[in-house]
């Protein structure tokens, strides 16, 4: 076994760790969050992420206390300049901070580097991933979201810099309810051989 190798025993731990995590939403989510060194080990996992040409093509935004105030007024902003009505508006505030923490994912894409985007965002994929794993590992929950919120170009300019785009957030907390195992999950419905 090499240096760097796991004994079989805690390989399987760790695949069994792996193989029983679950996305937890935000309304699922409470304290504690996670502090700030359990945020240093889950964004180093992140650098861990297969990353071609090391160009770490994402950062994240830790939203917590005063900063999900923030958020919340920039989602009831997004409400209004959508024209709903003020029981969406609270749902709007709601939805900002129903989790304890929430992590903001940010690309920083290189369009003209030789390597393709297509692989860069396969990195910013592998980071959210081992983000998401490393919280579970040590007994969080955690959910990543994105959708039109994430697109709006005011919300992004709240979080990036030039040449940067908003991706989604990561909302993380201590799960309130048990983890239940997703129904349907079957192998080999995502294997061939060639």
């Amino acid at each position: 076994m090499g240096s760097g190798a796991l004994s079989r025993s805690v390989g399987d731990a760790a695949i069994d760790l792996l193989t029983g995590r679950y996305s937890v939403g935000p309304k699922h989510l409470g304290p504690p969050a996670p502090g700030d060194e359990q945020l240093r080990r889950a964004f180093a996992a992140a650098l861990r992420a297969p990353d071609h040409g090391k160009l770490i093509p994402f950062r994240f935004v830790v939203i917590r206390d005063n900063g999900l105030e923030k958020l919340a007024e920039l989602f009831v902003d997004y409400g209004r300049r959508c024209g709903k009505s003020e029981e969406e508006l609270a749902l709007e505030r709601t939805r900002a901070a129903q989790a304890p923490l929430v992590i903001a994912l940010v690309a920083r894409l290189k369009p003209t580097h030789k390597v393709p985007l297509h692989e860069q965002w396969m990195a910013i994929g592998g980071a959210v991933t081992n983000v998401l794993n490393a919280l579970h590992c040590m007994g969080f929950g955690a959910k990543m979201l994105s959708g039109r919120r994430a697109a709006d170009p005011q919300i992004g300019a709240a979080f990036c810099r030039d040449g940067e785009q908003l991706v989604g957030w990561i909302s993380a907390g201590t799960p309130k309810v048990a983890l239940h195992a997703r129904s349907g999950d079957n192998v080999e419905q995502i294997r061939s051989e060639f």
